[in-house]
Order: structure tokens, then C-alpha cells, then sequence
């Protein structure tokens, strides 16, 4: 085998290990998303969401919300529903409810999310 082809399999090797570290050390930050990047990211990781997460977990894999609303029904149960910018409807500079998933939580537990889910909210 020539030189030259050791040093280029050497350089593809280094390469392959060097993308395969970037890949299993990156995390996705959605602060720093721009906001199409961001809604693409959304979608994703609420699709992949499960019933019964708590508020915290749900912020870490998906940031701080774009608009959050909560209260407290007559029982004493706290109510909270996080909006996740999710499609673009307006080029205004402005991020709306209709721009957004709703993520309900009963409790710091999620219970349900998509378009039914504020309407949920409101009935609580």
C-alpha cells in the first residue's frame, strides 16, 4: 500500500471518530435555534412526548416555552399550559397561540397536548 493511501484512509478514520463524538456529545439547544429551526425541533421532540412527564423534563428537552398561561381550579389543582412555537402563520416578528402546540399539565404532569388541550385548560 502507498503512502498516500495510508495517509488518506488515516484522515477518513480520524474523520468518521471525530463525527461520530460531535454526534454523541451535541445536544440540540433551542435557545440558540433559529425560529424555523426551532419549530422543525418542536415538532420532533413533541411527538415523542409521553403522557405523565413532569413539567421539568418536558422543559429540558424542549427549552423554555414560547407562551405559558396557569391557574388553580376550585379543587386546589394547579393548571398549566406551555405553548411550543410549532408553524409558521404570520411573518410579524410576534409568536401567537396559533403558531403554537399547546402542552397541557395537571399537576406538573402533562395530560395531553395538541389543539383540544387548551380548550381543556380553558373548561378547567
Amino acid at each position: 500500500m502507498s503512502k498516500m493511501a495510508k495517509i488518506v484512509i488515516i484522515g477518513f478514520v480520524i474523520y468518521l471518530a471525530a463525527t461520530a463524538l460531535i454526534l454523541a456529545v451535541y445536544q440540540a439547544d433551542p435557545d440558540n435555534m433559529s425560529w424555523q429551526e426551532r419549530e422543525t425541533f418542536n415538532l420532533k421532540q413533541i411527538g415523542q412526548l409521553n403522557l405523565g412527564l413532569s413539567k421539568e423534563d418536558v422543559i429540558r428537552v424542549l427549552g423554555s416555552p414560547d407562551i405559558s398561561e396557569a391557574k388553580a381550579t376550585p379543587a386546589g389543582e394547579e393548571v398549566l399550559v406551555l405553548f411550543y412555537r410549532t408553524h409558521h402563520v404570520k411573518s410579524d416578528g410576534i409568536t401567537t397561540r396559533d403558531e403554537c402546540t399547546p402542552l397541557l399539565f395537571k399537576n406538573g404532569s402533562l395530560i395531553a397536548w395538541g389543539a383540544d388541550a387548551y380548550e381543556d385548560y380553558q373548561a378547567f
